[in-house]
């Protein structure tokens, strides 16, 4: 058995021991991670904690195998991240949620004055604590695992032999991480507390709100009765109405249903199946006529609704109005869903793939359409590596571009981190306009990312697990663990009254937006059980994009303006 306890022994470094090395710290962390206290878990991050337990007890990687697995781990992360975020990254800009994204960046900035704070004030230099390590913690107080990522690719940019600053600033984040993530829940208690918020009004005026919902396709059927659209075609209602809008069927007076084209014309009597936005109802009723009860779905006819995948990459970007639906196949297409949001099929709508397209008309020729579009769900669950790697491949050219900024002694680079991450956002964003296929399932995309972060985890651990104990478990780190605490809470607090007092935000929203802020899943977790509605995740979806993008590029500024 001497070949068993020496592929076990600390110390061994050869490539076996090192791949059932990461193998154990993974698993371990993973199913260690599930444990919950008081409600609350650490996930995936409990993998840094194993491996720096094993990284104590002498159990270490060959220098060059654990930094690339460490790099390559960061880069699968983050461009996951930056392909998941992508699509809503501009449109989060929209409406409200530019109040959310502002208040969102308030909090970044909050985090990074109160840790340059904290550090003046602790010494500055001289201190106990150096601004890398800050920034170590400020990563774990705000639970933000790619900032961290991204702020030691900034250390070893500038020093390549600055290895143990680098793991300082693990130790830093561990120290942090655990109350981070009860901090956050804390102060949404606190929150509630404050402004003694009701959860049942609060949800009473969400669903309120949701009913009148301008985003989502509104159905309804309308009897036309006005003489003045009565002989006028599709095409010149359309010019008349400002709206978007699709009649999907028209019933005669005599029972007959039909799929209209833009040439076809209203007549009195009929019943139109309309879609548009539920604000616009009002205004069709003025000009069509009054909303009638009526069941389409339980019509017997050839006129029948069917759902279409699209898969085949030939319509990756391709306008909805470029499809002739309505002439090449007499059908109408009623509304778009795309990631479980429901869209209007306006003609400007660009196509992705994957999207899913409801569908009316006859059989046949919604088969027709099926056949030309793909719909085949076998063709979306195959992975699209081409546009994966020629992303990570110019995400690394980009993050290493410098950028000369008055007041710095040496350049700025996006690096590892910032780079893949920007590139990601933009493909995925606009990719489709250069038909570059950007869909990815929500399985691949997660498997992904959760390899690059354990692979990413685990190399941190191993490699700050030697000195951890000696740094951490005295008055020093008692210290971390405090000023991580004041990291966390300050801002989240000023945030969230600010949202309250000011803005009058629903505490729902607010919830959500500020689990989004610390980009933290198990704060949104504990957001989703308070409200019962996915109220606190639309605002975490709508925050969470431009708040990764600003904590990975804060975290490498403050290393680049202060630390150098």
């Amino acid at each position: 058995m001497e070949w068993l306890i020496e592929l076990l022994s600390p110390g061994n470094t050869s490539l076996a021991s090192a791949v059932m090395l990461y193998s154990f710290v993974i698993f371990a962390g993973i199913y260690l991670g599930k444990i919950k206290i008081c409600g609350v878990s650490l996930g995936v991050t409990f993998v840094l904690f194993v491996g720096i337990l094993l990284g104590h007890f002498g159990y270490m990687v060959h220098h060059d195998v654990l930094h690339f697995l460490r790099d390559f781990g960061l880069i699968l992360f983050i461009f996951s991240i930056g392909m998941q975020v992508g699509p809503g990254f501009f449109s989060s800009f929209k409406e409200g949620g530019v109040r959310m994204n502002m208040l969102a960046v308030t909090g970044v900035l909050l985090n990074a004055i109160i840790t340059v704070a904290i550090y003046y004030l602790q010494g500055g230099e001289s201190g106990n604590t150096s601004l890398p390590e800050m920034v170590g913690i400020m990563s774990g107080a705000v639970t933000n695992t790619p900032g961290l990522g991204a702020a030691q690719q900034t250390v070893l940019q500038i020093n390549e032999s600055a290895s143990t600053v680098s793991q300082d600033m693990a130790m830093g984040y561990a120290a942090a991480y655990p109350l981070g993530v009860v901090g956050i829940i804390v102060s949404l208690i606190l929150i509630k507390v404050i402004f003694k918020i009701d959860i049942k009004k609060e949800i009473e005026e969400v669903d309120n709100d949701t009913k009148d919902s301008q985003l989502a396709p509104h159905v309804v059927t309308l009897k036309v009765t006005n003489e003045l659209m009565a002989g006028l075609d599709i095409r010149k209602i359309h010019t008349i109405i400002n709206a978007n809008f699709v009649i999907s069927r028209i019933e005669k007076p005599d029972g007959s249903v039909m799929i209209p084209t833009s040439d076809d014309k209203l007549e009195l009597g009929d019943l139109v199946l309309l879609v548009c936005s539920a604000q616009d109802e009002e205004t069709f009723n003025r000009f069509i006529g009054p909303v009638v009860e009526k069941k389409w779905e339980m019509i017997q006819g050839p006129v029948v609704s069917r759902k279409i995948l699209v898969t085949k990459t030939d319509y990756n970007g391709v306008k909805l109005g470029s499809l002739r639906l309505r002439m090449g196949y007499k059908l109408n297409v009623t509304r778009v869903t795309r990631a479980g949001v429901d869209l209007l099929a306006t003609a400007n709508l660009r196509l992705q793939m994957g999207d899913r397209l409801t569908v009316v008309g006859k059989p046949e020729d919604i088969q027709r359409l099926g056949d030309r579009l793909g719909n085949s769900m076998k063709r979306l669950n195959e992975p699209n590596l081409f546009t994966m790697f020629i992303g990570i491949f110019i995400g690394i050219i980009v993050g290493s571009i410098p950028f000369f900024l008055p007041g710095m002694s040496v350049p700025m680079k996006l690096g590892l981190a910032g780079g893949p991450l920007v590139v990601a956002i933009l493909i995925s964003a606009y990719g489709t306009k250069l038909h570059l296929v950007t869909y990815t399932n929500s399985s691949a995309n997660l498997l992904l990312r959760e390899i690059g972060i354990c692979l990413f985890l685990a190399s941190v651990g191993i490699a700050a697990g030697k000195d951890f104990a000696a740094t951490v478990f005295n008055i020093r780190g008692a210290m971390w663990v405090g000023y991580g605490l004041i990291i966390t809470l300050i801002p989240l607090l000023v945030v969230g009254i600010i949202a309250r007092w000011k803005y009058q935000m629903n505490y729902l929203a607010i919830i959500g937006m500020l689990s989004g802020n610390y980009t933290d899943p198990p704060a949104l977790a504990y957001a989703n059980k308070v409200a019962n509605n996915d109220a606190p995740a639309v605002a975490y979806s709508t925050v969470y994009p431009l708040t990764m993008f600003m904590r990975v590029i804060v975290a490498q500024l403050l290393i680049l303006f202060l630390a150098v």
